[in-house]
């Protein structure tokens, strides 16, 4: 299976100072995306120690023989690489003043042949786009997600709830985190789309996998998505990871290849 893929992060309307951050490796096929949370500027900070962490160190990893690792091997690899980047963000708040009580969700991947490896800490996302469907492959780590799977609240009403960014999970609030990672099967065709929740609160399913079924290269798609998230508010910072899988590359038009475009 071959990969596309694109990130940008863009700080919204509203915000002064963008806390998320995005890390790419298309060459061992990861890609991490955190959500920073805390006080001045220790969000940012948060989430920077985050990607860059697990960019460097499961890159690393996934290139020394990673590559032809099985599941379990890939899925323990990103787990000790979230708890030695939870430790050092829990360290650093907890030495410095400025950054006390800082933390960030996460949201990342391993991409190998057929399957993907994707693993979460609250709620960021991924969704997934097969066949015109969109499908949202992680579940929150959240206390309204909480109360929908008690049947406290209905998917509808939780769409209007006041305290949708209360996460129960996040990296550096304490000494240990627990990280969600699953295996699914990718085809042909597939899109994912990982984002922060400056997306996922601002823009509609129904709009995202209308602005995802685009046939479009993905860097207008990805501006495309920001654009809707600005344009609903941009309350939030706003950050999109799209990864599209191919069983074969796609072949280019005559004129497209006498322009040297790619």
């Amino acid at each position: 299976m071959i990969f596309e893929y694109y990130s940008q992060t863009d700080p919204g309307l509203i915000r002064e100072n963008n806390e998320d951050s995005v890390a790419l490796d298309t060459v061992n096929q990861v890609v991490v995306l955190a959500d920073g949370m805390g006080g001045y500027n220790a969000g940012e900070v948060a989430s920077a120690m985050a990607t860059s962490f697990i960019h460097t160190e499961l890159g690393r990893w996934m290139s020394e023989g990673g590559l032809d690792a099985n599941v379990r091997e890939i899925k323990r690899a990103m787990e000790i690489c979230v708890d030695n980047a939870n430790r050092s963000i829990f360290n650093a708040a907890n030495s410095n003043p400025l950054y006390a009580g800082m933390g960030t969700t996460l949201v990342m991947a391993v991409f190998q042949g057929a399957r993907a490896m994707v693993g979460h800490v609250g709620d960021s996302r991924c969704y997934r786009l097969r066949g015109g469907t969109l499908q949202q492959i992680t579940r929150d780590h959240s206390l309204l997600q909480e109360q929908i799977d008690a049947g406290l609240i209905s998917v509808e009403q939780a769409q209007y709830a006041t305290h949708k960014n209360l996460v129960t999970r996040a990296l550096g609030v304490e000494d240990t985190v627990l990280l969600e990672v699953n295996e699914y099967r990718v085809e042909d065709g597939d899109r994912y789309l990982f984002c922060s929740d400056g997306l996922s609160d601002m823009v509609s399913d129904e709009r995202l996998a209308a602005v995802l079924m685009e046939d479009a290269p993905l860097e207008h798609i990805g501006r495309a998505l920001i654009d809707a998230a600005n344009g609903g508010g941009g309350r939030d910072n706003i950050s999109v990871i799209l990864a599209t899988a191919r069983a074969k590359p796609v072949r280019r038009g005559l004129l497209s290849r006498m322009l040297g475009q790619q």
